[in-house]
């Protein structure tokens, strides 16, 4: 019997905009944008500087930083070019659309136009809510002690929500706008890094109620 890619994964589920882990960790998403950094003068860059260094020491708890980077399919914007090509009644506007679509088909065959997301992942932990020995003679106790009850879920998940906030609010000072990423986001996310080509296809599925990687 063949075992599932989902077997092999740390994460246990995503519910309420939350990944669970198996070890019972939780994980929170931010889409963080981005900022043109060498077009900004001296000065702008001292500041941004300067405030994501405030940032980074102000955090009392570990973040990581993803960048996904992945090739962009701009074959639905071709399709839309020609349809507009043909339906141009003007000879000179449609041969104009004409041009303008062959060469964006020869700029993406001569180089790949690359499209950046960015990520910071925040995480919270059942341990930092008790004592470890008090979170092991609740362990004990439990049933099923791979499970977070859901207490336990709910008690993570609002300590999770204002480290959260308090990276949004972080984020702000130094000119970047995030925003938590919901459930169907995070699956979706996740269903792109374990599957890069069918993403850079434009395939999207239609994502059951739990996750299947």
């Amino acid at each position: 019997m063949k075992s599932s890619t989902q077997e092999f994964l740390e994460i246990d589920q995503i519910r309420e905009g939350v990944i669970v882990l198996k070890n019972r960790s939780l994980r929170g998403a931010l889409m963080v944008s981005s900022l043109n950094f060498a077009l900004k003068s001296e000065e702008e860059q001292n500041a941004i500087i300067y405030q994501f260094q405030n940032f980074l020491n102000s955090l009392d708890f570990s973040c990581q930083i993803i960048i996904q980077s992945r090739k962009l399919n701009i074959t639905g914007y071709l399709d839309k070019l020609k349809d507009l090509e043909k339906k141009q009644e003007n000879e000179l506007l449609k041969t104009q659309t004409g041009e303008y679509r062959e060469f964006i088909k020869g700029l993406v065959k001569e180089e790949a136009i690359m499209t950046k997301n960015f990520y910071v992942v925040i995480p919270f932990s059942l341990f930092e809510t008790e004592t470890v020995s008090a979170t092991k003679s609740l362990l004990k106790k439990q049933k099923t002690p791979n499970i977070l009850t859901e207490e336990q879920f709910q008690r993570c998940k609002a300590q999770l929500w204002q480290r959260i906030e308090f990276a949004v609010m972080g984020l702000r000072r130094c000119g970047l706008k995030a925003i938590p990423l919901t459930t169907l986001e995070l699956i979706e996310l996740l269903w792109t890094l374990y599957h890069p080509e069918e993403a850079e296809a434009g395939y999207h599925p239609e994502f059951p109620p739990e996750l299947s990687i």
